[in-house]
């Protein structure tokens, strides 16, 4: 069942509840690398590889559109990036932060519950 922020957030957003649903069910295995993301485990050198050949990530201001549980956006913020990372899934920032806190706790990321047109709507830049 999607939580009253979730729901708050999906009001008047192009995100599918069921989308949202399922993306919310694996959060406690997220950063589990053999678990149900170990695709997106494997893949992340090459998507983190693919921005920072498209632009300097060093002081770059960035934000992940659908960052899920965070992996993406750690590993930019590693790379030395600012980084917002935001999903509908209030369970998977829930884990980003939660990760970002016990593993990456020095790192430039600030996480929040929004979809990309509620993002935009607030912060247009």
């Amino acid at each position: 069942m999607a939580s009253a922020a979730t729901l708050a957030v999906m009001s008047s957003s192009t995100a599918d509840p069921a989308e949202v649903a399922k993306f919310n069910a694996l959060a406690a295995a997220w950063w589990a690398p053999e678990g149900p993301t170990r695709t997106l485990h494997e893949i992340n050198p090459c998507r983190t590889e693919f921005v920072a050949a498209r632009l300097t990530l060093a002081d770059a201001e960035i934000v992940d559109i659908g960052c899920g549980g965070g992996v993406l956006t750690e590993a930019l913020a590693a790379r030395g990036a600012r980084l917002t990372g935001i999903d509908a899934a209030s369970d998977l920032i829930a884990v980003a932060r939660a990760h970002a806190h016990a593993h990456a706790e020095n790192l430039a990321i600030r996480y929040e519950v929004a979809t990309a047109e509620a993002f935009a709507a607030r912060e247009p830049q």
